[in-house]
């Protein structure tokens, strides 16, 4: 079965640059059409002659109503999915829509610039670009997440970026969703991405096909408002002592599976990371994780330590 060997290893090494297939650009974008009309696009993390962020945005410009499409490429200009960034010189590209009537985006409709650094999301120039833009969509370095997502809230940006659940958990990131902030999105089918990988030596155990490594746990996190977030959350279990274990660590209860949520139970839950696909924060209060709230910063049963916990309640 694949696994995460692959992205482990990656991440170890600051080898984390995955593509995004397109397929999965639009499945998940279609949800958000109407946040982008009269938007300026950010693509920050993406090598525009190859990025399928830039294609997707470029090709349905007119469609999504955009003002302006910017994306960054970071050292490498070459037209190459495999490129090992060598190049000196990193480059900016500005779409403003179709001129000749096409509805395709040609090359002498797009703008190349260069830039002075290396196109790092952190610089002075990439910042710049950053402010003038509306909503940021990108699959960001995974081992740069938490520094990624800072600058996004730092600046008051909206986005829909590609991240893993286990993001979730970082000191930095849950308090973004205790506040409503910050959520997931649709995310990926059967809860895994298959992206493209240059990086042959990671892409072991996890190989879908040639030049592809499949992530488990891999989602979207966002903070445009979708249907999503809304929709209801239906619980057909009740409250049973001799099914829903108490911690050994703390005042509440352990549900092992989000669907098994009891519907009548008033106090503390503790439920998986994967129940945070199905908050809706009209229904449900976020208390903590078991990392915040529970000595030894773990959940225990009968002694065993178990998997980590986000804990919740019903609102009344």
């Amino acid at each position: 079965m694949a696994n995460n060997k692959g992205l482990n290893q990656a991440g170890r090494a600051k080898k984390d640059e995955f593509y995004t297939q397109l397929s999965d650009i639009e499945n998940e974008l279609r949800h958000y059409r109407a946040h982008f009309r009269g938007k300026t696009v950010l693509c920050n993390c993406d090598d525009p002659r190859v990025s399928n962020f830039f294609h997707y945005f470029a090709y349905n410009f007119e469609a999504l109503g955009l003002r302006r499409l910017i994306t960054t490429c970071y050292k490498s200009q070459e037209p190459d999915l495999f490129s090992m960034n060598t190049c000196e010189r990193a480059i900016w590209l500005e779409y403003l829509g179709d001129r000749n009537g096409n509805r395709v985006p040609d090359p002498d409709e797009i703008g190349i610039r260069p830039l002075l650094g290396d196109g790092d999301f952190r610089s002075e120039e990439c910042v710049g670009l950053l402010r003038q833009a509306d909503i940021v969509v990108t699959n960001p370095p995974f081992s740069l997440f938490r520094e990624y997502l800072a600058q996004l809230i730092e600046h008051g940006k909206q986005f829909v970026i590609v991240a893993h659940q286990n993001a979730i958990h970082y000191k930095e990131v849950f308090p973004l969703f205790m506040q409503n902030r910050l959520w997931l999105g649709y995310g990926f089918p059967g809860n895994a991405g298959f992206f493209i990988s240059k990086y042959e030596d990671v892409a072991t155990a996890s190989v879908h096909k040639a030049g592809m490594i499949r992530v488990s746990g891999v989602t979207w996190f966002t903070n445009l408002e979708i249907p999503k977030r809304h929709e209801r959350f239906v619980s057909y279990r009740n409250y049973s002592p001799d099914f829903y274990p108490r911690y050994d660590n703390y005042d509440a209860i352990d549900v092992s599976k989000t669907v098994d949520i009891p519907g009548d139970y008033e106090g503390v839950m503790g439920v998986p990371i994967t129940f945070m696909a199905k908050y809706n924060p009209e229904q449900f209060e976020i208390v903590g994780t078991s990392t915040s709230e529970m000595p030894r910063g773990a959940p225990y049963v009968n002694g065993k330590r178990i998997y980590e916990r986000v804990l919740i309640r019903w609102r009344k």
